[in-house]
């Protein structure tokens, strides 16, 4: 298939478009390198420096023509949301709309998007499966969850196929070594932990060790990004094949402490790595596992690179490629 990854440059994206070419599809990249690196692209494919906040810049990239698209272009960061909800509503909401717009101008009817965990909110119950209540506690889950809307209306109205991946948490580098380019300015926890390992940050903040769990730190599902990256390519397939939306969880089922992180990472790396523990962080629940129970029935997913060891040491092995440590 003809496919358009919409932040293709980035950490996922990059992995993603990687499982795409690996699979045999031809992959145009549009991003417009924010956050994305041109190291990530590759030369094998197509490029287009454009913004989904402007829609000609859209309406020319589609109009290219496509079988597919993915989408996964969207700021992340679930305490910044809280602080500047205008920056999500703006880019987030209003890029999508700009994008599903484009997309259906021009008859591209595929469509994989990058949803999150943080749609659930607060878990009523644990491992959670894909019919969970969504109660997001922070304003980037409720950007996640209008646009899974916005998509079940534009399948209803406009008969577009989409599948909805809900992401646990996100991390890893490629096993293989080929994509290693690093985000800028990271938020998550084991990014910004190697950072203090290599000497680029100071330090680690803990948000909270008052939690009701086993050592008091959050409890969270990580995934690996080429997990990942092998459900979008899969799920593009099966809706494109089989025309019926879908809405997925991705996760191991498998709950991990910060606490625990820190102490694995400190032994993969053999640095030190200082951490404070300060107040929570409003936002932040204190415990997600995912139940992907669905994702292995439907699509025959299984994730096969998120134990810890290997999510960090992925991880480590970019880190010191890129600063030549």
């Amino acid at each position: 298939m003809r496919v358009l990854v919409i932040g293709g440059a980035g950490y996922i994206g990059s992995h993603v478009v990687k499982e795409l070419m690996s699979k045999g599809h031809k992959v145009t990249v549009f991003d417009n390198l924010s956050s994305g690196l041109k190291q990530n692209l590759f030369k094998e494919n197509g490029f287009i420096k454009g913004d989904i906040l402007k829609v000609k810049d859209l309406e020319k990239a589609f109009a290219k023509g496509f079988d597919a698209f993915i989408h996964l272009a969207a700021f992340k960061a679930a305490g910044e949301s809280m602080v500047a909800p205008e920056k999500y509503s703006v880019n987030n909401i209003n890029g999508t709309i700009n994008i599903l717009n484009a997309a259906v101008k021009y008859n591209c009817l595929n469509m994989v998007f990058s949803s999150s965990a943080a749609t659930f909110g607060e878990p009523q119950y644990l491992p959670i499966d894909e019919n969970h209540p969504k109660n997001p506690e922070n304003y980037y889950g409720f950007t996640k969850l209008k646009i899974e809307e916005f998509m079940a209306w534009y399948d209803r109205l406009k008969g577009l196929k989409f599948a909805a991946l809900r992401y646990f948490n996100a991390a890893g580098y490629d096993p293989e070594g080929v994509l290693y380019g690093l985000e800028k300015n990271p938020a998550n926890l084991l990014p910004v932990m190697m950072e203090v390992a290599c000497g680029k940050r100071e330090k680690l903040c803990v948000f909270g060790n008052d939690y009701p769990t086993r050592d008091g730190t959050c409890i969270r599902d990580y995934i690996h990004v080429t997990d990942l990256a092998s459900a979008h390519v899969m799920a593009l397939e099966y809706i494109s094949s089989k025309k019926e939306s879908l809405t997925l969880n991705l996760g191991t089922g498998n709950g991990i402490t910060v606490t625990e992180m820190l102490e694995s990472t400190r032994r993969i790396t053999g640095k030190e790595i200082k951490a404070d523990y300060v107040e929570r962080r409003p936002g932040d629940p204190a415990q997600l596992t995912a139940k992907s129970d669905l994702a292995k029935k439907v699509l025959g997913w299984e994730a096969k690179y998120s134990d810890v060891d290997t999510l960090i040491g992925s991880t480590w092995n970019a880190y010191k490629k890129y600063f030549k440590m």
